[in-house]
């Protein structure tokens, strides 16, 4: 893994408006992404996770600061730089592998190149043989690897994750992010996802990056030095659930944290 950074994110803040004032959600966050490599930004709910992201994809703007992609600040989406969503975003009425070439629509290739990727890519996510299903004749696992083969297939330098496997059920979120480990192994593609399950955070990222609240800021930095794949019941894991954990104030005064464990 390259350790030259493909994202530099420097003193982002963003306020909302609410009401006749407005709230901050960001304070001064300031992260670098080395390119090749699979971060995690792990938080509670509210604390700005997702919005940091939706900066970094250039779908939302930062009031100040910056957001700089392998050289160049973001100003907007770019096809360098795709985001996946946990709904999924096919389209019903197309097959698996239409759903794929619809993303290489407008590019310079032909309709026999974009076939030939689409293909290509559903064979790297495990469809192979599949790209004549629709969406409603597939599982919530099978979508979510279709929208990830339209991501790949745009060869983009980084993918972006908001709670992508959040509505699966266990099985297939465990599954899914073995998957996501291979993939990320051949393709090289840098990866930021955004969650608040502290196991997929450790299973997944080389890094995790916490955020506290009220404003979102960044409150540690977490290098895991776990080979992968990894042993969720191996006292080494056990370590840094324990040490996040810690991170994190639970007390009386104030509402548990909701986190997937």
């Amino acid at each position: 893994m390259s350790q030259s950074p493909i994202i530099k994110i420097k003193n982002v803040n963003k306020s909302f408006p609410n009401k006749k004032t407005s709230t901050q959600v960001l304070n001064e966050v300031s992260l670098e992404i080395n390119r090749g490599e699979t971060i995690s930004i792990l938080g509670e709910s509210g604390c700005g996770k997702s919005t940091l992201l939706n900066i970094i994809g250039g779908f939302e703007k930062a009031d100040e600061g910056q957001v700089i992609l392998d050289g160049k600040i973001v100003s907007r989406p770019t096809r360098k730089c795709i985001m996946l969503f946990q709904n999924y975003g096919l389209f019903p009425w197309k097959s698996a592998l239409k759903n794929v070439e619809l993303g290489l629509e407008g590019s310079d290739l032909t309709a026999k190149e974009r076939r030939e990727r689409a293909l290509h890519y559903l064979n790297v996510v495990g469809l192979e043989g599949k790209g004549e299903l629709f969406p409603h004749e597939v599982s919530g696992g099978m979508k979510q690897r279709v929208a990830i083969a339209r991501a790949l297939a745009l060869q983009p330098e980084m993918i972006l994750m908001d709670e992508p496997f959040a509505a699966l059920d266990t099985f297939n979120r465990y599954h899914l992010q073995d998957e996501l480990l291979r993939i990320q192994a051949k393709e090289k593609t840098t990866i930021a996802l955004v969650t608040h399950d502290i196991d997929e955070a450790i299973y997944l990222s080389d890094r995790i990056f916490i955020m506290h609240a009220n404003p979102g800021r960044i409150h540690k930095e977490i290098n895991i030095q776990l080979s992968k794949p990894r042993d969720r019941s191996h006292s080494d894991f056990q370590h840094y659930r324990k040490l996040i954990f810690e991170e994190f104030h639970f007390n009386r005064e104030h509402s548990p944290i909701e986190f997937h464990i």
